[in-house]
């Protein structure tokens, strides 16, 4: 169900993100979040309904970042929560059963806690730095997913651990190697100028 290549939307305008999303699907990808800042609830809702359309397209699942009514109104097939956002417990409530809910931690006290909430999967990072994100938290590079995954098998913990923050191509094996189910990026798929060819690479490095 949750996908070892996750995409996370980037553009300077509302339109630049769905195009974005649409030349990552059409080019092999098969999850895309659609993460809108700063915009209005309305334009997030029309830009969602978009969204649905074009991950509809391709086979594609597709996740909302942080906004519940806009995962209800576009039918979203996830919702994922950043650490300020509505509780995990509160959105599930509001959510149907088959939507599921990722959650972003930094370290391993953020994981336990998203665990204890029937979390369904965790995007932890940053890997390294990366410009996407403001205020970021301390990175963890291989090492820190290595030590998380560890206590993991020790505790026998099977929630997936998806990589995000500052990944290139040359980090995914390592990082995979970890016992992570996969990468979330933006900026590695958003730039790309040989997308079809990194993306089948990209999956092949995942298996």
């Amino acid at each position: 169900m949750i996908s070892n290549l996750q995409y996370i939307t980037q553009g300077d305008t509302i339109a630049e993100h769905l195009q974005n999303m649409e030349k990552v699907l059409q080019n092999g990808g098969d999850w895309a979040q659609l993460r809108l800042k700063e915009v209005t609830e309305e334009a997030y809702k029309e830009a969602a309904l978009q969204a649905r359309e074009i991950c509809d397209r391709y086979s594609a699942k597709l996740v909302i970042n942080d906004n519940v009514s806009v995962a209800l109104h576009c039918k979203a097939d996830g919702l994922h929560l950043g650490k300020k956002d509505m509780d995990v417990l509160e959105a599930r409530e509001l959510l149907p059963e088959n939507m599921f809910i990722g959650g972003t931690a930094n370290n391993l006290e953020d994981c336990l806690n998203l665990i204890e909430k029937s979390i369904d999967y965790i995007g932890l990072g940053p890997y390294r730095f990366t410009t996407t994100k403001k205020n970021l938290s301390p990175i963890l590079g291989v090492g820190g997913y290595q030590e998380l995954l560890d206590v993991f098998r020790e505790r026998n913990i099977k929630t997936p651990i998806v990589a995000i923050g500052g990944i290139t191509e040359k980090d995914v094996i390592g990082i995979r190697n970890t016992g992570v189910l996969g990468i979330a990026v933006s900026g590695l798929l958003t730039h790309n100028k040989t997308l079809k060819n990194s993306i089948v690479a990209l999956k092949k490095d995942l298996k």
